[in-house]
């Protein structure tokens, strides 16, 4: 027996001798790539094991993300947690001919395999303070770039850190945060008790929203920015345009023994400037239509698109094409995401459980 909760929305219930409310919920996802390395989505150049030729293949990633959710009300406001693990199975994408293969475990090499798991967030929040592991508050405060599956072809910010933050909504519209952050990483991971700090302010209507954020990278003392706005445009219809733009004069200082290749915990993109836009047009409460655009100083273009259909609810399969076209004339290290082209194009295509 257990008595429902909903006082902080649905799935949630009282645990058994207390006045605390926990939700717990997750999803268990299959991703199937095919195509270019360059685009996230593909596995190039593995050796044929009867002859040595080089063939691609599929990348597939299997991941199972459990969640949870507390809340209770107390005399110095909301006390909330939020928590969620992730555990992966799969190959890693990329291109194996040099090396430039990616996995969650770090390995290369097409027999090293993505099986791997990692606490992605754990953080206690009382009011508008909140402490422990989350992404970064230069990301979450301000958006992610769309509804793609694969948004940061033109990369606009680094994810996961230890925060320390504080939140504040005026209930009119207007909010704000400050967030103290450790980043992550060998060039992202604080080097010294200087934080990395992140703070924004955002002013929401019904007609959507305009956010800024501004970043300071205390590793390189470089100082990064980005502004965004979201337009409803209809019930079917919604859009948003996005500009980075920030400071790299110190981001491929050798003596860090690092090559950040001008790229610092928050001022990913390449080159100081960059643009992303797109938006989701929902066909009907099944079927959603989504598509972003990048572009960056350096001249790398990204391009993502695709199609979301609930086939009933709980089960979402979506299916997308990713291009990629790599700035500079001949130097593809300009690139993200490895790619040993300059155009490369591949799809993904996804089975996502939530429950």
């Amino acid at each position: 027996y257990v008595k429902i909760c909903d006082v902080y929305g649905a799935g949630y219930f009282y645990i058994p001798g207390t006045e605390t409310c926990l939700r717990i919920g997750g999803y268990v996802r299959e991703d199937i790539g095919v195509g270019d390395a360059g685009s996230f989505d593909g596995v190039n150049h593995v050796q044929d094991h009867m002859n040595g030729d080089d063939n691609s293949t599929y990348w597939k990633n299997t991941r199972f993300t459990l969640k949870t959710w507390t809340g209770q009300e107390t005399e110095l406001g909301t006390l909330k947690t939020y928590t969620e693990y992730r555990i992966n199975f799969g190959n890693s994408y990329g291109d194996y001919s040099n090396g430039s293969t990616i996995s969650a475990n770090g390995a290369g090499g097409w027999q090293a395999r993505n099986k791997s798991s990692a606490l992605e967030f754990a953080w206690i929040q009382l009011g508008g303070l909140r402490v422990g592991a989350d992404e970064s508050a230069f990301d979450t405060f301000i958006g992610y770039a769309g509804n793609v599956i694969n948004d940061t072809i033109v990369p606009y910010g680094n994810f996961q850190t230890n925060v320390v933050q504080y939140y504040f909504d005026a209930g009119n519209g207007f909010s704000a945060v400050v967030s103290l952050e450790e980043g992550s990483g060998e060039v992202g991971t604080i080097d010294s008790y200087v934080p990395h700090v992140v703070g924004g302010v955002k002013w929401t209507q019904g007609w959507g929203a305009i956010t800024g954020v501004v970043a300071y990278d205390s590793n390189y003392e470089e100082v990064a920015g980005k502004v965004r706005l979201d337009v409803n445009v209809s019930n079917e219809l919604s859009l948003f345009a996005m500009v980075g733009y920030g400071s790299d004069n110190n981001l491929n200082d050798p003596t860090n023994n690092v090559d950040a290749l001008g790229r610092g915990f928050y001022k990913q993109w390449g080159g100081n400037w960059a643009v992303w836009g797109g938006g989701t047009y929902k066909f009907n409460e099944k079927t959603s239509f989504n598509l972003q655009a990048s572009y960056d100083d350096w001249k790398n273009l990204g391009i993502a698109a695709n199609i979301a259909y609930t086939v009933v609810p709980g089960l979402t399969v979506t299916a997308e094409v990713d291009y990629q076209n790599v700035g500079g004339a001949d130097d593809l290290s300009q690139g993200w995401v490895g790619a040993t082209k300059k155009s490369n194009i591949a799809g993904i295509l996804r089975f996502q459980r939530s429950f």
